[in-house]
C-alpha cells in the first residue's frame, strides 16, 4: 500500500491546492513486400527461393549475436526490418503486454551521456511500436512510440537534467529538480506543443521502489504525463488521445499511464 499525494488544481500560476492524503494501491502494471516480374517461372521460383533462403540466414545469424531464443524469430524479423530491438513481453491473461526498454537497444542521446537506464509499462492487446521522427515534438529526445488507432498513443522524452541544472550529479532526483509546477511548467510545452498554463487539471506525487513520480493530467488536448529522474536525465512518459477516443478508453488510458516505473 503506497501514499499518493492528489494535488487538485484551481490555478496553475499560483500554488493555491486543497491537499488530501488517499491510500492507493498502485500495480505497475506506454511487412515489407516484394513483388517480382518475370516471364520465366522456373528462374523467379529460383531467385525467391535464394532470397528466402537469405533472409533466413540473416534472421539466425542477428538472433544469435543478439541473444535471442529460438522462440523470438518473428520479434528478430521485426527489430531488423523497422531498426527496433523489440521489448514486448508475452500477454496476460487480459491480453495486456509489458514492454521493457532493451539493454541492447541504442540511444545514448549525445556524447558523454551514460547508457540509459530500462523502463518498463504495460499496453492493451493490438498497442504496437511505431517509428520515432525527429520531427515529433520532443525532437531527437523521443526515445519510443508506441500507438492504436482506434484508442490512442504514448510516447516516451528522455532529456538531460542539466537543463534545470548543473549540480545534479549523475543520480538526479526528481524533487531536486524541483516541485511538479516547475516540472509540468518546463517540459509540459514539448509534449503538448504550447503553453500549460491553464490546462493542468490534477497532479499527484507517487513513491515506488524509492524513487519519485509526478503525474499530470491536462486538457485540452487529453494527455496524462508521468514525470520520473534517473541517472542523469529525465523520464517523461506521455499517453493522450483525440476525445472521443479519450471518453471510450480513458481507464485503460490511466492504466498504462499508472504502469510506468524507471527500472
Amino acid at each position: 500500500m503506497e501514499t499518493t499525494t492528489l494535488l487538485g488544481c484551481c490555478s496553475f500560476s499560483y500554488y493555491r491546492c486543497n491537499q488530501k492524503k488517499i491510500s492507493s494501491d498502485w500495480h505497475g502494471n506506454g511487412i515489407l513486400r516484394t513483388r517480382a516480374c518475370c516471364s520465366d517461372e522456373n528462374i523467379c521460383d529460383g531467385v525467391l527461393k535464394r532470397r528466402t533462403t537469405l533472409v533466413s540466414g540473416v534472421s539466425l545469424v542477428s538472433s544469435a549475436v543478439l541473444g535471442f531464443s529460438g522462440e523470438g524469430v518473428a520479434a528478430v524479423k521485426q527489430g531488423l526490418l523497422a531498426g527496433r530491438v523489440p521489448g514486448l513481453s508475452e500477454p496476460d491473461e487480459q491480453g495486456w503486454r509489458t514492454y521493457r526498454r532493451p539493454d541492447e537497444k541504442s540511444g545514448g542521446h549525445g556524447v558523454g551521456w551514460s547508457p540509459i537506464i530500462p523502463y518498463s509499462f504495460s499496453v492493451p492487446p493490438q498497442w504496437e511500436e511505431v517509428p520515432v521522427s525527429i520531427a515529433d515534438l520532443g525532437g531527437t529526445e523521443i526515445d519510443l512510440r508506441f500507438a492504436n488507432s482506434k484508442q490512442g498513443r504514448l510516447f516516451v522524452i528522455v532529456a538531460p537534467v542539466l537543463r534545470f541544472a548543473d549540480n545534479l550529479g549523475d543520480d538526479a532526483k526528481l524533487e531536486l529538480i524541483g516541485p511538479p509546477e516547475k516540472v509540468i511548467s518546463a517540459f509540459g510545452p514539448e509534449v503538448i506543443g504550447e503553453n500549460v498554463e491553464g490546462k493542468v487539471l490534477s497532479m499527484e506525487v507517487a513513491q515506488h521502489s524509492g524513487r519519485t513520480y509526478y503525474q499530470f493530467e491536462l486538457e485540452p488536448p487529453h494527455v496524462i504525463i508521468t514525470a520520473t529522474a534517473a541517472g542523469n536525465r529525465l523520464y517523461l512518459f506521455s499517453v493522450t488521445a483525440n476525445g472521443l477516443q479519450w471518453k471510450r478508453n480513458y481507464k485503460d488510458l490511466k492504466k498504462i499511464a499508472d504502469s510506468f516505473r524507471v527500472v
